[in-house]
């Protein structure tokens, strides 16, 4: 198993998320960025639905008491095995006493750690993935302690093979769909909406993204309806909240664009002050 040595900002374990219970207000959760979370799950010869360690701008530090091989893929945070630099998108084996830690973070937000046959922590509704209220507690504290299997035969150390100088994240574009409120308003609001570059405020979770412009103050409402991870409302103060993996069910602002799946990976790298433009399909 892992132990947590330090907690660092916002380590939690997720897989591909809690799906089937919407109904009764249960959001899905899950990885935040499934694509470089599908990498490691992938170069692991994991299956795809395996839970991995998902991990948000300031990283933990993690002793391993158990042998097994690992994989760091996502943002880069300079982690370091037993304080030697290791790099994103290769395998390396762990002995048991290893310490992992992570330094600053210098690309993205979330970094994904992925071990062989993924982590065993408690399943809720048919995932593990971590959400406070569902599970027992929301994200890792220091002195926890996270299972996986002992690796009998560890696979050979490889080079990377896939070149992460430039991430699938470094753009400013985000893809999106018309969302079902859009044509509620005027082609200049639309338009103002998808031409005006956006940036991500401070408030920022895995619930939702707020951004700071004001871009179409409104006075239209809808009947409370059904949004989605990736669903961008307008408030009426004409702010944009983009919704992510653990937002609610249900929401009673306009809901102007639906991001597609890859742009809530690309989302779940962008942190405060980045910026970006919505690109409608």
């Amino acid at each position: 198993m892992i132990k947590v040595l330090q907690a660092g900002l916002y380590t939690s374990v997720q897989d591909m998320g809690r799906f089937g219970y919407r109904n009764i207000g249960v959001p899905v959760s899950g990885i935040m960025d499934s694509i470089s979370a599908g990498f490691a799950n992938a170069l692991l010869n994991n299956d795809k639905n395996d839970a991995v360690l998902e991990i948000t701008m300031h990283g933990p530090s993690l002793e391993f008491t158990l042998s097994t091989t690992i994989i760091i893929t996502g943002a880069e945070m300079n982690p370091a095995l037993n304080n030697i630099p290791v790099l994103n998108y290769k395998l390396y084996h762990i002995n048991k006493g290893d310490l992992l830690t992570f330094g600053r973070l210098t690309k993205g937000l979330r970094c994904y750690l992925g071990v062989v046959g993924g982590f065993k922590t408690v399943n809720v509704l048919n995932s593990r993935s971590f959400y406070a209220g569902i599970t027992l507690k929301g994200f890792l504290q220091k002195n926890d302690t996270i299972g996986y299997n002992k690796e009998i035969a560890h696979k050979n150390v490889t080079n990377p093979v896939i070149s992460n100088k430039i991430q699938f994240f470094e753009t400013a574009v985000i893809e999106v769909f018309k969302g079902p409120e859009f044509e509620l308003f005027t082609s200049q609001e639309q338009k103002k909406l998808l031409s005006n570059m956006h940036t991500v405020s401070n408030q920022i979770n895995r619930m939702g993204y707020r951004l700071e412009e004001v871009n179409v103050p409104h006075t239209k409402s809808i009947i409370t309806s059904p949004v989605l991870p990736g669903t961008v409302q307008l408030t009426p103060s004409g702010q944009l909240i983009i919704l992510m993996k653990d937002a609610q069910t249900t929401g009673g602002y306009p809901r102007v664009f639906q991001l597609t799946e890859k742009s809530i990976d690309i989302m779940a790298q962008k942190k405060t002050a980045d910026t970006f433009n919505f690109k409608l399909l």
